[in-house]
């Protein structure tokens, strides 16, 4: 693993900014809880065409919650796939989860089996299709995750877009580090195409979500990883392809990587 940090780094945020930081998580955890209530009999009935349809509203409502009170604007490059596929982020933050998500029609992540227990955002999860993953069982993790994307794609609902950090953390604004192995599984086990996606959204919204300056965050798509290439040409392809384009967006927004 390598890591590496901003040659110019911020200074603190002032008063003004503190306050607008608290307003934005108080609204947004007032409005998760109304919003997650209210649909809740909704998504009862109609399963998970009414969880997206509630979670689209949500998201939406987070960006705009967003913009308001700090002044942070998304941007999308690229062109979001729509059909079944794996797409493969880099994450640097809780706002580049919002802005992929809220650019994909059937989006559903695989994400840490303690996030799913969250009262009624977690069973939205479920519901919209999230697949949880415990890091503790290792590769018999995977081929569970492997068998239910299978069923998945064989049912008349499909996958949809399956949204995995091969990561596995969040990264911190020029930080490198090596991809697991959880990514090239799946491509194999599955044969879909992979699209890799890279972001510079750390650079606005910190890792751990406190200390949030107005910017403009960019979330690009790039061109799918057809199935059919080689395995041992996958892995370097994705990392290379993910980490240039993310270092070129948050270079485009100001940011210096360091020289090696």
């Amino acid at each position: 693993m390598s890591g590496r940090s901003c040659s110019a780094v911020p200074g603190p945020l002032g008063p003004w900014q503190y306050l607008q930081n608290l307003l934005f998580y108080v609204h947004a955890g007032l409005a998760t809880l109304l919003i997650g209530l209210v649909g809740l009999p909704w998504v009862a009935l109609r399963g998970r065409p009414a969880a997206n349809g509630i979670a689209t509203r949500w998201i939406g409502y987070m960006l705009w919650a967003a913009r308001l009170h700090l002044r942070v604007h998304c941007e999308i490059r690229g062109t979001p796939p729509e059909g079944d596929c794996i797409v493969a982020a880099k994450h640097q933050c809780f706002l580049d989860i919002l802005v992929i998500a809220n650019a994909l029609p059937q989006r559903a992540f695989i994400m840490k089996r303690e996030v799913m227990r969250v009262p009624v955002m977690g069973w939205y999860a479920w519901k919209i299709g999230c697949i949880p993953i415990d890091r503790s069982r290792g590769r018999d993790a995977l081929r569970a995750i492997a068998k239910q994307v299978n069923q998945r794609l064989a049912s008349d609902e499909g996958l949809g877009q399956l949204i995995i950090y091969p990561e596995g953390t969040r990264t911190r604004p020029g930080e490198h580090r090596d991809y697991k192995h959880g990514v090239g599984t799946l491509r194999l086990a599955t044969r879909l195409p992979v699209v890799p996606v890279a972001v510079n959204a750390g650079l606005f919204w910190p890792r751990k979500g406190w200390g949030v300056r107005p910017g403009r965050a960019v979330v690009e798509f790039l061109p799918a990883i057809p199935p059919e290439m080689p395995r041992e040409a996958f892995m370097p392809r994705l990392r290379a392809e993910i980490e240039a384009n993310s270092d070129r967006l948050m270079q485009e927004a100001g940011f210096r990587l360091p020289a090696d």
